[in-house]
């Protein structure tokens, strides 16, 4: 009987432990950064034009970020969805090639891929990064042996995602396919980023031992210090 209640103690506290999802959020952003993506298709199939095209993405940018702002959100994140719309509508209109909209989301996800390869290759993988300092950690986390090994599975699925937009993303634009380009958009923001955090969360609970406290609390060694 006490090892059964020490069982589901352990469950209990499992179940009650916030996930990958809760932690990072994204839903909101991604729309947000999906939104003037739409919108620049939308009226570049319409008018041929990519500068009403940019014109109207920058708009909705601005109009969303105002928005975010007038409700209290935090500023960091609507500044960087401001710059990811204001840079891919200086790329395009500098080139003049509609399908260059989606240039800049092209780089940023390649960068992403190789820079979580580096980290988990250096032993500091960039999903702990992040979530340590979400939670406020620090580097504590990477002082716990089995977080560390959780975080650099975890990392996996990000790879994962960040190899499948850059190859879909690359493919289309290659093609010079806009209408594609934008349906990818929608398709790979939210849904794919979803699918990533449940994978990476799956793999982060598989890794650690059934008595660890979880992300919020690292077993750190008494000879790695506080």
């Amino acid at each position: 009987m006490w090892r059964f209640a020490v069982r589901l103690g352990k469950a209990e506290s499992v179940q009650k432990q916030e996930s990958l999802a809760d932690l990072l959020g994204g839903r909101r952003g991604a729309v947000d950064a999906t939104l003037p993506s739409v919108a620049f298709v939308a009226a570049w199939l319409l008018s041929h034009s990519v500068h009403l095209g940019a014109l109207i993405a920058l708009v909705l940018g601005l109009g969303l970020g105002g928005w975010r702002m007038y409700r209290g959100e935090r500023w960091r994140p609507v500044l960087i969805g401001l710059f990811g719309v204001a840079a891919a509508v200086i790329v395009v209109l500098y080139t003049g090639r509609a399908q260059d909209f989606f240039l800049l989301q092209i780089a940023m996800n390649a960068a992403s891929f190789f820079g979580f390869i580096i980290s988990i290759v250096l032993r500091w993988p960039l999903l702990g990064v992040i979530v340590g300092a979400v939670l406020g950690q620090k580097t504590r986390w990477r002082k716990d042996p089995d977080l560390l090994r959780a975080y650099s599975r975890a990392s996996w699925a990000f790879l994962v995602q960040y190899l499948i937009r850059v190859v879909v993303f690359g493919a289309l634009w290659l093609s010079g396919s806009v209408l594609a380009l934008g349906i990818a958009r929608v398709a790979l923001s939210w849904p794919l980023q979803a699918a990533s955090l449940a994978a990476a969360w799956w793999a982060l609970r598989s890794a650690l031992p059934e008595d660890h406290p979880g992300l919020r609390h690292p077993r750190v060694p008494e000879s790695a210090g506080a």
